[in-house]
């Protein structure tokens, strides 16, 4: 299997957006603004991937409509996790945000693995 420099790149954004609101849920009692900064990077990472595999060729046996299920579901959790966090005023808002990182990792894994076959 290839893992490119799209995965380690949403790897590594995820990874340090699930630290961010990890750390925010410590220390703050309160959805944090680095907690929701993070999630931004996160679906701006998301909706580059996603131009990116539009505008890529295809492979040959072509990616499945599962590939698109997860781009989708991949794009609209941040926003859901956001908004959570901005009606939710308790430190565990903070964590629920903490939960779209590593989530988005390991759909970024899946969807490298239907792309590549």
């Amino acid at each position: 299997m290839i893992l490119d420099g799209w995965f380690y790149t949403g790897a590594t954004i995820g990874i340090l957006s699930a630290i961010i609101c990890i750390i925010a849920t410590i220390f703050r009692n309160h959805p944090a603004d680095s907690s929701i900064l993070s999630l931004a990077a996160v679906e701006m990472y998301l909706g580059v991937y996603a131009i990116y595999a539009l505008l890529s060729p295809v492979p040959l046996n072509g990616p499945a409509w599962e590939f698109w299920g997860y781009i989708f579901t991949a794009l609209i959790l941040p926003p859901i996790a956001f908004f959570w966090g901005i009606t939710d005023k308790t430190r565990w808002s903070n964590l629920v945000m903490a939960a779209i990182g590593p989530t988005i990792l390991v759909m970024i894994h899946r969807l490298q693995v239907i792309w590549h076959g």
